[in-house]
């Protein structure tokens, strides 16, 4: 104990090894609902969902090692929401491409992270680019998300005249996820731990008892990870149109895990007087190097979970906080049989519920300028009806770039902006 205690250095954050086990648990319990949520999502792509659902659990359990042994910081990792959409909807299902070169794509930019993280170029990039087209990315994800939970569901279906519509709201799937959500919203609010997975279960058990879902037990050894072990395509990733794709696939993580490194190292109180994060590039390396594991797993991008703040609120500090959700992610992958009966309406309603968060960032935009606003509602608008957060970005850096030209405001556009201004540009124009 003693050991431990020396090297997560308790004594010196003023808690216990009994405070950071409890916050672990803590923040497993509100981030858990991925392990359900993610093989759904990334078996739409046409990937085996038993190993897609060990392949999450041993990629959030490594990423969690990474971050609490080697940065010993209180953050837990997990796939991405958003990013694993993205994976399946964009570019697989929008752009045609087959699975094992979006899981090829995801490789290149968590490559691609490390060297950002090793040569200390991310905080030059962050930086450059304005805060405005970061939060309408976020929002612009939201918003996509929302769109996916909806059409998954069946709240919105085609229509030739009008390309969507409101589905049969009388029909099982589209109450359950709006009852879903609902439970998760009420939850939620009332701060109970674990409210996503318990807003899951419910409406999984409710489609049991209707006879809707097959009883397939609760625990099992784990299924084969080998349909998806090691199948990444890097080589077709480096396919020209493939170049936006990855670039999302970085920029996203990159801004995600960026925000919830602060967002969680301000809460517990680990910032010092100069505005620095303690070990900060060590976890945009533990981050990136979870993403390259994954990939080669077969899981989209790994990324640092917001939802660790819960476990800091209940007293996490260090790393001992991260190592103790990895021990209870490898723990999962003996559910797979639970995680095999959660139907595609039970996970929506916590999509939607996650696109809501995701939202939240659209209150900080200066709408009152036409030069800020402009680019974030292109995001939010043409991410989703675009079904790309890839073509979103892009749309969004052109117009940015187009309307400070426009309006005489040179100056505020930075280098790394007009780069990835013309590279986009010609991306969408000459491809």
């Amino acid at each position: 104990m003693n050991a431990i205690e020396r090297y997560f250095g308790i004594n010196g954050e003023n808690t216990t090894i009994k405070t950071e086990i409890l916050a672990g648990i803590t923040t497993f319990l509100t981030m858990v609902y991925i392990i359900f949520v993610n093989p759904n999502v990334l078996a739409e792509a046409g990937m085996d969902k038993g190993a897609v659902f060990v392949a999450t659990c041993l990629a959030a359990a490594i990423g969690c090692f990474i971050m609490g042994i080697y940065a010993r910081l209180p953050v837990a990792l997990a796939p991405g929401m958003g990013l694993n959409a993205f994976f399946t909807y964009g570019v697989v299902l929008g752009m045609g491409y087959a699975w094992q070169t979006a899981l090829g794509a995801v490789f290149l930019s968590g490559c691609l992270f490390i060297i950002l993280s090793l040569f200390k170029i991310r905080e030059w990039i962050i930086d450059a680019i304005p805060t405005s087209l970061k939060q309408g990315i976020v929002a612009g994800i939201g918003a996509f998300l929302a769109f996916i939970a909806l059409q998954s569901s069946g709240i919105i279906i085609g229509r030739d005249a009008t390309l969507v519509m409101l589905g049969d709201m009388s029909s099982f799937a589209p109450m359950m996820a709006a009852l879903g959500f609902f439970i998760i919203i009420g939850l939620v609010y009332k701060k109970v731990p674990g409210a996503v997975t318990i807003g899951i279960l419910i409406i999984t058990l409710i489609s049991l008892f209707t006879g809707h879902t097959q009883f397939a037990g609760i625990m099992s050894a784990p299924p084969s990870i080998a349909p998806t072990l090691m199948q990444l395509d890097i080589a077709g990733a480096f396919d020209v149109g493939m170049i936006s794709v990855i670039f999302a696939f970085l920029f996203v993580d990159l801004f995600d895990t960026t925000g919830s490194l602060v967002g969680i190292a301000s809460k517990a109180g680990l910032i010092d007087k100069n505005g620095n994060i303690p070990n900060m590039d060590k976890a945009l390396l533990a981050d990136s190097t979870a993403t390259v594991t994954g990939a080669m797993l077969g899981t989209s991008s790994t990324t640092s979970y917001i939802e660790s703040a819960s476990g800091v609120a209940s007293g996490g500090r260090t790393g001992l906080m991260a190592v103790t959700v990895g021990i209870l992610f490898l723990l999962s992958i003996f559910f797979a049989p639970l995680a095999g009966m959660i139907p595609a309406y039970a996970t929506a309603g916590a999509i939607f519920y996650v696109s809501v968060l995701m939202l939240f960032t659209l209150k900080d935009i200066n709408w009152e300028d036409l030069t800020e606003a402009a680019p974030v509602a292109v995001v939010l608008l043409l991410t989703p009806l675009t079904y790309s957060i890839a073509d979103g970005i892009a749309l969004g850096f052109i117009t940015f770039t187009a309307v400070k030209l426009m309006t005489g405001k040179f100056s505020e556009i930075t280098i790394p902006v007009w780069v990835l201004t013309i590279i986009l540009l010609a991306k969408l124009v000459l491809l």
